[in-house]
């Protein structure tokens, strides 16, 4: 008796101290103008969770490359492939309440640590590199964000790609 107890103690403290879910579409706004940047798909494989961009935006705001229309490419990244369907974060384990793993910023190539966790309905994403490190506040995407017609990628549907950088 004592044994279910204690186990379940032990399972609702697991629960307490688990990160909560980061899943969905996440916009990003620009740090110059505060005007809507890209929008990432933050998705779980395999028990750990990736992000990967869907869209971005021009300077008024309407979404003018997306996966189902590619046009930017990203020159950090090998192949230089398209910004829109590139995987950015990778293999974010729930470390409490936060999740832990790495980001790339596909413009230079560069890959850093990464921390993430949600800010009550944003989603706060820390890169760092040693002790130095920079925060970005990701707001949910809505369907106001995306051009009429578009279709979104099913979450569960998407598989990881691990790009290799210049």
């Amino acid at each position: 008796m004592m044994a279910r107890i204690l186990a379940c103690l032990l399972l609702s403290c697991a629960v307490l101290f688990s990160a909560e879910d980061i899943s969905g579409f996440w916009k990003t706004l620009s740090d110059d103008t505060g005007k809507p940047q890209s929008v990432i798909a933050v998705y779980e494989y395999e028990g750990l969770y990736y992000g990967r961009i869907i869209g971005s935006f021009d300077e008024d705001g309407k979404m003018d490359d997306s996966i189902e229309h590619p046009v930017k490419r990203a020159p950090g990244v090998v192949g230089n492939p398209f910004y829109s369907g590139l995987d950015i974060i990778w293999w974010l384990a729930d470390s409490g309440s936060k999740f832990k793993g790495k980001i790339l910023d596909p413009e230079h190539g560069d890959i850093y640590k990464s921390e993430l966790w949600m800010d009550g309905s944003n989603l706060v994403v820390r890169g760092k590199l040693f002790i130095f490190g920079r925060s970005m506040t990701w707001y949910p995407a809505t369907a106001s964000d995306f051009p009429k017609g578009f279709k979104m990628p099913d979450l569960k549907t998407l598989v990881p790609t691990i790009s290799e950088v210049n």
